[in-house]
């Protein structure tokens, strides 16, 4: 399961078919990609470490406050490109992404988890679906994290 975590310090919302379908104040925009051999394992660990990263600043300017700690929300966007491959051509193959029936349940389990663990809100978008996401990334601070890889 990988994980490209954005930092945002005001709204941060999605719009899908014309509709707004998520939205969250400050906090963090996580996109969320599957791989055909994550399991709840890798759900579990990903939320935690996503929720205890500590990427906000504290009264110092230093980065010590997690999303929790500052009362943040959460906006989660389903994101099959994160497993891109552009070893061969220009156009990029996905042969790693999970397929979207599983990719779909373990969305939804990440969502159902994070959202049992998290006391700030959870936004999300549609699986799937064509969307917009608009926000201002702070800092910026971008952190990629991978299951398979945890370093």
């Amino acid at each position: 399961m990988r994980a490209v975590i954005q930092r945002c310090m005001s709204q941060a919302r999605v719009i899908s078919d014309g509709i707004l379908t998520g939205e969250i104040e400050k906090g963090l925009v996580v996109y969320l990609g599957v791989e055909s051999s994550d399991s709840s394992d890798d759900i579990d660990w990903l939320s935690r470490k996503i929720t205890s990263m500590r990427i906000f600043g504290d009264e110092d300017g230093k980065m010590n406050l997690s999303v929790q700690d500052i009362g943040g929300g959460i906006l989660i966007i389903s994101q099959f490109t994160l497993y891109a491959s552009t070893k061969k051509g220009n156009r990029p193959s996905f042969i790693r992404s999970a397929n979207p029936e599983y990719a779909k349940q373990m969305y939804e389990q990440f969502i159902r988890t994070m959202d049992h663990s998290f006391s700030g809100v959870i936004a999300t978008g549609v699986f799937a679906a064509d969307m917009k996401v608009d926000y201002i990334n702070d800092g910026p601070v971008t952190i990629i994290i991978d299951s398979q890889n945890r370093e």
